[in-house]
């Protein structure tokens, strides 16, 4: 089995990969050495790893991971990939992009594929039938855009989400809701629209953390992956093991 791990700046998400397959997964909140040791001694199975981290982690990883029959490894901007990346600046492409766009070629592959990603940023990457990254777009997510009208204005209230609104808003507060979803809404399907237009039966998947939220009140169709990341550095890891 491998074992995927993915350090956020808050989370970490830890899976467990079998035949291709998430088989298990946790997510942790706290230090996660002594989670992963444990994990390591009790399942004799685990057999190799690798890391995708947003910030430096505690130099005892190394050390539990070294139990590891056949190693571990790091996502780099040098990590060998199954991809053919276009990318003009690879050391500043963010590893949770990367990762999700192997994961796209892994779960459907020799396709024109447009990865959307939506966190705390909201991603836009495109990868051809030929396994060519393009590259893509960065724009602000769900909550940074509520948080930003709230900071950047003298009165503007800081909202939460929710489903039902006035559109046209006729009170401040659905003009703000209106205007942070609803023209979320526009913006993911005009990219699905021009991309569509530029790449031949070209599919969509959607992750991230407010991918659900978005899910049934987008026009166009596309396929929701939570775990794509996980398959991306399952696939990586993978990958580079067959070349040693």
């Amino acid at each position: 089995m491998n074992l995927i791990i993915d350090i956020g700046n808050t989370l970490t998400k830890i899976y467990l990969f079998d035949g291709g397959e998430v088989v298990d997964s946790f997510q942790i909140d706290k230090e996660i050495v002594p989670f992963l040791e444990v994990l390591i001694r009790e399942n004799n199975s685990l057999c190799q790893a690798i890391i995708s981290s947003t910030r430096d982690y505690e130099p005892e990883l190394g050390k539990v991971l070294n139990l590891l029959p056949n190693g571990w490894s790091e996502l780099t901007s040098k990590t060998a990939l199954p991809i053919i990346n276009n990318y003009k600046t690879p050391e500043t492409l963010g590893k949770d992009r990367l990762a999700a766009v192997v994961g796209a070629k892994t779960l459907l592959p020799r396709r024109n594929i447009l990865v959307i990603d939506a966190g705390t940023a909201v991603t836009y990457d495109i990868l051809n039938e030929n396994g060519e990254y393009a590259g893509g777009s960065i724009s602000p997510g769900l909550q940074m855009r509520y948080r930003a009208l709230h900071q950047f204005t003298g009165r503007l209230p800081l909202l939460e989400p929710r489903d039902l609104y006035k559109f046209p808003g006729d009170c401040t507060e659905d003009a703000i809701i209106s205007g942070v979803q609803q023209g979320m809404l526009f913006e993911i399907d005009a990219y699905i629209a021009h991309f569509k237009k530029n790449y031949k039966n070209l599919e969509v998947i959607f992750t991230g953390g407010d991918a659900n939220f978005f899910d049934s009140k987008l026009k166009n169709s596309f396929f929701v992956c939570s775990n794509l990341v996980a398959f991306g550095l399952n696939r990586i890891l993978e990958y580079n093991a067959k070349k040693y």
